[in-house]
């Protein structure tokens, strides 16, 4: 599924780049969603990206969590991992996207496009169940520190630069998307927060 993921999103993004009118139907554009009830833009916008660079780190970092993460929900649910993931991934998108919506629903110059609400999703998905796991920061590769202090710097970081909106990052996205991905292997199974207290050695 991670891999079907990717294939999909290179392939809706390159079109989005080079057809403004598939562009134009899939991005999300709160003031459009509001008015034409178009809520399928919701997940669509996450099939999307503004350049080749973004398209390039959302899949990397997908590619790098997702197979991992995914292999791991049989044991976890006992069931084929195929549609809890895609679940957590299209809820980790429509979810992200939640306070944008709110915020912009009468602004008709906002749109957004871009996995990393999803990818945050599976990131913090992926923590959660693998807390001690050696995380690499991207200009600094071969640095890993433990998942669990790399989260905690992670929605520190994005919750800040929110609350700035000084960029054009959706930074809210990444944030919530992160929530959603925590709230959804904590239903699935709400015990892996006493095994990663153990884990990290505080119980």
């Amino acid at each position: 599924m991670t891999l079907a993921i990717i294939a999909f999103t290179v392939v809706i993004s390159l079109l989005g780049l080079n057809d403004q009118r598939v562009f134009q139907q899939l991005v999300f554009e709160p003031y459009t969603i509001h008015a034409r009830k178009d809520w399928f833009r919701f997940l669509t916008h996450a099939f999307l990206h503004a350049h080749l660079p973004h398209l390039f780190v959302n899949m990397f970092v997908l590619f790098s969590f997702g197979s991992t993460l995914e292999h791991s929900f049989p044991a976890l649910l006992g069931t084929s991992s195929k549609l809890p993931f895609l679940l957590l991934y299209l809820g980790g998108a429509a979810f992200a996207a939640l306070p944008s919506y709110k915020r912009h629903m009468y602004d008709p110059g906002y749109r957004a496009v871009g996995a990393s609400g999803a990818v945050s999703a599976v990131l913090f998905a992926y923590i959660l169940l693998f807390p001690t796991a050696g995380v690499s920061i991207i200009f600094l590769p071969f640095m890993g520190i433990p998942a669990w202090i790399f989260g905690l710097l992670y929605l520190a970081y994005e919750y800040y630069q929110d609350k700035r909106g000084q960029d054009n990052v959706a930074h809210d996205a990444h944030f919530y998307g992160a929530l959603f991905g925590l709230a959804f292997i904590t239903v699935l199974d709400p015990s892996v927060w006493l095994r990663l207290l153990d884990q990290i050695g505080v119980r």
